[in-house]
């Protein structure tokens, strides 16, 4: 039987429940962010394929579309390509309720919601040149509905610029777990290095950066945050940056504290008897015995991140149009909440929801499963 400590932390994770769930449920969002545009219903770039007619319409709408032109210079991108960057739109289409063949004419009526339209007219030799090959009525109308006449489910509906909003959902995926794990990465990278350096040396070394430590851990995360992003400027990338540089003092303090417990036990006196030197000390002997506090605090540090990035794009601070992005979403249609489509800000607001809640439980069980008892480390 194998009794590995980590085997042991595993075994006491998996019987909680609820942490196994948010787990499964975060595995799953990183799937979907990295397949993206491969299972998003609108694979345009950045799912920005605007369609005003049908603007605003209601989860589960279905709607018949007519090619009207194709763009042969447009050619089909490769799976990783399409996978990370989506596939260029080759032709444009147009909402229909119907239309009608009458000789080498097409007559289609657009839709236009509830406003009356009239029929317009297109010449059926642009629209499908292979149509016009045969004479025979019902042949031409069979191949002119398979190579010109399609149909689409907005299982989520359409957003106020007739954009796919299930798409958009997926796609902000990418945006709020990459911004948390940058964050994140950004964060253990100071806060471990000034918390391990304050705590071994002590003294005014510790005195310093503890110092340094209370005035950024009194400045509220969000302001701390929009300072940062006036200094960077408005960006994606900036973002990875301003919300690192805000989250890193819960890892310092926890560090911090975990170091001067440990530095005077006896692997690290022996450390320093051989002669060790002190980034080897710290690095080899004591940071692999507090990963277990730090794990719990980079979980819990990845749901701030993601609701502070929701936040800064609520105001405008955060990924730029048109990046779909859950806080811009929800900024672009909370006016639609009192109105007949709330759903439009709702749906974005559950999936931050449902994000954060399942980071917050995954910290929760991580603590228990580490063991995790010291006062500075708080989910």
């Amino acid at each position: 039987m194998d009794n590995s400590p980590s085997k042991k932390v595993w075994l006491k994770f998996r019987r909680n429940k609820l942490a196994l769930s948010g787990l499964i449920f975060i595995l799953l969002l990183m799937l979907m962010g990295v397949l993206g545009y491969l299972i998003m219903p609108d694979d345009s770039p950045n799912a920005n394929n605007q369609k005003v007619q049908i603007a605003k319409e209601k989860p589960g709408a279905k709607f018949t579309f007519m090619i009207v032109e194709r763009y042969e210079h447009i050619g089909s991108a490769g799976i990783f390509e399409r996978m990370l960057n989506g596939q260029k739109p080759n032709f444009k289409s147009i909402p229909i309720t119907s239309y009608r063949i009458v000789g080498n004419s097409v007559f289609a009526t657009e839709f236009i919601g509830e406003e009356k339209a009239t029929e317009t007219r297109y010449d059926l030799k642009e629209l499908c040149r292979p149509c016009t090959i045969s004479s025979n009525t019902q042949t031409r109308e069979a191949l002119f509905k398979n190579n010109n006449i399609y149909q689409k489910t907005f299982l989520l509906g359409t957003d106020i610029y007739g954009r796919d909003l299930l798409s958009r959902l997926i796609l902000g995926i990418r945006v709020s777990l990459s911004v948390g794990l940058i964050a994140v990465l950004i964060s253990l990278f100071i806060g471990v290095s000034l918390g391990a350096i304050a705590g071994y040396f002590g003294g005014r070394v510790d005195a310093a950066i503890s110092w340094f430590m209370n005035v950024v851990w009194s400045l509220p995360s969000l302001l701390l945050v929009i300072a940062i992003s006036f200094a960077l400027g408005k960006g994606f990338w900036q973002i990875f940056i301003a919300v690192g540089l805000s989250t890193w003092v819960d890892v310092a303090r926890l560090v911090r504290g975990q170091v001067m417990a440990l530095k005077e036990v006896e692997f690290v006196e022996a450390a320093r008897a051989l002669g060790y030197s002190t980034s080897r000390t710290i690095i080899k002997h004591i940071l692999p015995n507090i990963a277990g506090p730090i794990l719990v605090v980079a979980s819990a540090n990845f749901a701030s991140a993601i609701l502070l990035e929701t936040g800064l794009s609520f105001l405008g601070f955060g990924a730029q149009p048109p990046m779909p992005s859950w806080g811009s979403m929800i900024k672009e249609h909370f006016g639609y909440i009192i109105m007949d489509a709330a759903y439009l800000a709702v749906l974005p607001g559950l999936a931050i929801m449902l994000t954060v809640y399942a980071f917050n439980v995954l910290a929760i069980g991580l603590r228990d499963a580490f063991d995790v008892k010291g006062q500075n480390v708080t989910v």
